[in-house]
């Protein structure tokens, strides 16, 4: 017998990998997308339930939601297929979970609290690598240092992207942001660096656009954050065209032709490819008198860790253990929540 839990997206890329570490952990989750022959082939080779909607037909999707109390979201780009899913849960009082990392969309969520509160379902956005184990590692470092007021996280490591996600960033060309006294602020892709040591001795870092510059805010109170990704080569590359050419790549025809490009693409990193990378985070807090902190995290390759991590917080919240409105994963479930995985080391960089 399934459990009240769906997978919307179960046969992409990211929700294979969530429906497998759900089934390692007991669960016999509901798999559902709008492609019957896709899930149907899924399910049957699983032994599991399965339910067929599109998110544009909302009497569709609402009736797949019959009986389900947790959703895992898990298809993107997440800026348009959300505000759906989300209503849908509304509608059902089902908890939200996805597993986005679209700043623009967590801010749309944040607008929802209320309506998740009325309702008594947790709306928690971002519960894969995006932004599990650096929402857990910005707490880690605010508890470190009361009263921060500066956060900036570096990260490496990530090596290939599924095409969703390729999706994603052509989405947001040129379109970087900080949080500044609390508020969002646009800032050009790669025009500010900072030096991060990820384990190595510090190392040159550029400024992205990473999920936390919306979550990180809502987990520790610190107004003003900054998100960094090793300036390797490619991250070079990557953030020089955007800067220059973000304004052609935003234009109907460019997006158009791009996504198109993004569905030739490999689905995704291949199980040899994930077992290889490790990925590296880390979180420097400072506050007003000059005093800083740093700590360090490693975690398995992030499309694999983030299959850990969904399933792990929709089975925390089957056993309800949640908290009603908008969330965050480590608001709820704490600095050290990223620590009960396995081939996760975390330690303080003095």
């Amino acid at each position: 017998m399934s459990d009240p839990f769906l997978i919307y997206g179960a046969a992409g890329y990211t929700g294979r990998l969530a429906t497998s570490e759900a089934m390692k952990l007991g669960l016999r989750p509901v798999l559902c997308g709008r492609d019957q022959r896709k899930v149907a082939s899924m399910a049957d080779r699983l032994g599991l339930d399965y339910r067929v909607a599109a998110l544009a037909d909302a009497d569709r999707l609402h009736e797949a939601l019959d009986g389900i109390r947790v959703v895992l979201h898990a298809a993107g780009p997440f800026s348009e297929t959300s505000p759906p899913m989300v209503d849908a849960c509304l509608r059902r009082g089902a908890h939200y979970l996805d597993i986005t990392g679209e700043i623009a969309v967590i801010e749309a969520l944040v607008r929802r609290d209320a309506e998740a509160r009325e309702q008594k379902i947790m709306i928690m956005p971002a519960v894969g690598f995006d932004v599990v184990p650096s929402d857990c590692l910005a707490a880690h470092v605010a508890r470190r240092l009361p009263g921060a007021q500066r956060l900036a996280l570096g990260l490496t490591g990530l090596r290939s992207m599924t095409r969703g996600s390729a999706k994603t960033l052509v989405e947001a060309a040129d379109l970087g942001v900080v949080r500044r006294a609390g508020m969002i602020m646009p800032v050009s892709l790669g025009a500010l660096q900072r030096r991060f040591d990820y384990g190595d001795g510090p190392q040159l870092s550029l400024n992205i656009s990473w999920g936390d510059v919306a979550t990180a805010y809502y987990t520790t109170g610190i107004p003003n954050i900054e998100t960094y990704y090793e300036a390797t080569p490619m991250v070079r590359g990557v953030l020089t065209a955007n800067r220059y050419f973000g304004w052609l790549l935003r234009t109907t025809l460019w997006q158009v032709l791009l996504k198109a490009q993004m569905d030739l693409l490999p689905e995704g990193p291949t199980d040899a490819e994930r077992r290889g990378l490790r990925m590296i985070i880390v979180a420097e807090a400072e506050d007003g008198r000059g005093r800083r902190v740093a700590s360090r995290l490693r975690t398995p390759e992030a499309y694999t860790f983030t299959g850990m991590t969904a399933a792990a917080i929709a089975r925390r919240v089957l056993q309800g253990d949640l908290e009603p409105g908008f969330q965050t994963p480590a608001r709820v479930y704490g600095a050290d929540f990223v620590l009960s995985f396995a081939d996760v080391q975390r330690e303080d960089v003095e």
